[in-house]
């Protein structure tokens, strides 16, 4: 069984996966213009990358005995393509954050599993990371 804290940290990021698929779909939806024709699908290939972590890590919560959120962290869609990129780096920077300190606080706990799906998770959203920060030097 994980602990209170462990479980809380846990459904923060369910709730921020939750947020960040709908916040890049909505932003793959909106996209107008060459810039945003040319990474319409990458966005939204990483919302659908996004809403399989959520569906990971809700699974997860439940298997430890805990309640999986249905609340999003506050969906921040933004006006131009410039508010929209910084935003989605800086929740692809505080994920990854967090995603560390859930790795720790696992293997504190000498739950491998939960430290194991969140490397796998960590990785891909280190990638994502380096996807908005590589389109805010073009910008």
């Amino acid at each position: 069984m994980a602990s209170k804290e462990l479980l809380d940290l846990l459904n923060d990021a369910l709730a921020r996966e939750i947020q960040v698929s709908i916040q890049y779909m909505w932003q793959h939806v909106q996209w107008r213009g060459v810039k945003g024709f040319a990474v319409q699908g990458e966005l939204r290939k990483i919302a659908i990358e996004e809403m399989k972590h959520a569906e990971a890590i809700a699974e997860r919560i439940f298997y430890l005995g805990g309640t999986p959120t249905t609340k999003p962290k506050e969906i921040v869609v933004g006006k131009t393509l410039r508010e929209m990129i910084e935003q989605d780096a800086k929740d692809e920077e505080n994920a990854i954050k967090l995603y560390k300190e859930i790795i720790e606080k696992a293997r504190k706990e000498n739950d491998v599993t939960t430290a194991t799906i969140f490397e796998g998770i960590l990785k891909d959203e280190e990638e994502h990371h380096d996807f908005f920060t590589s389109l805010l030097e073009e910008l």
